[in-house]
């Protein structure tokens, strides 16, 4: 795998962060456990970070999309804070029964992030707490981890209890490492 085709791609809500529904104010953000040493290893190992997330909130009028756009720097932000980068953020707004292409696990923001940052779709590890992530990775070919404290889920790869048990498998399947 070339440093070009280093990327994984992450879901925001219950991957990372925890889920608060709908999330609205860039000071309800707070990491996981094991979110932010996940984050730093994969990092360290020399992966580009790129979050994938739907956030229909701002379709349902809940919050505006400069709101979002508040959330997603404080993200990065934090995220730098703990020892990581966040290539880039991408964000589908749309209600799901609109049906747009940028809904996971439709794979339009996959392109995208792959058009804009050069890599190849199928070479990425999509991480993710819900079967949504898992059928995006699937779409595009690439490898699944999902976190989830089943331990016997359909259809991952692999599966981890959080980002930081995904790191590790992660690392584990870097011929680079």
């Amino acid at each position: 795998m070339s440093g070009a085709d280093r990327v994984v791609v992450l879901d925001r809500d219950g991957t990372i962060v925890v889920d608060r529904e709908y999330l609205a104010d860039p000071d309800g953000l707070e990491f996981l456990p094991g979110a932010a040493e996940g984050l730093r290893r994969l990092h360290r190992q020399g992966y580009r970070l790129v979050v994938i997330s739907n956030q229909s909130g701002v379709g349902r009028g809940l919050f505006t999309l400069e709101r979002l756009r508040q959330i997603n720097d404080r993200l990065m932000q934090m995220v730098g804070q703990a020892g990581a980068q966040l290539t880039a953020i991408y964000c589908c707004p749309h209600r799901p029964e609109e049906q747009c292409d940028c809904r996971k696990p439709r794979a339009a923001l996959l392109h995208q992030a792959a058009r804009e940052l050069g890599f190849d779709p199928h070479t990425c590890i999509v991480v993710g707490d819900q079967s949504c992530d898992v059928e995006l990775g699937q779409h595009v070919g690439a490898t699944t981890v999902l976190i989830s404290a089943d331990p016997a889920p359909a259809a991952a790869h692999y599966v981890a209890t959080d980002l930081l048990q995904a790191a590790r498998i992660i690392e584990r399947l870097d011929p680079c490492t």
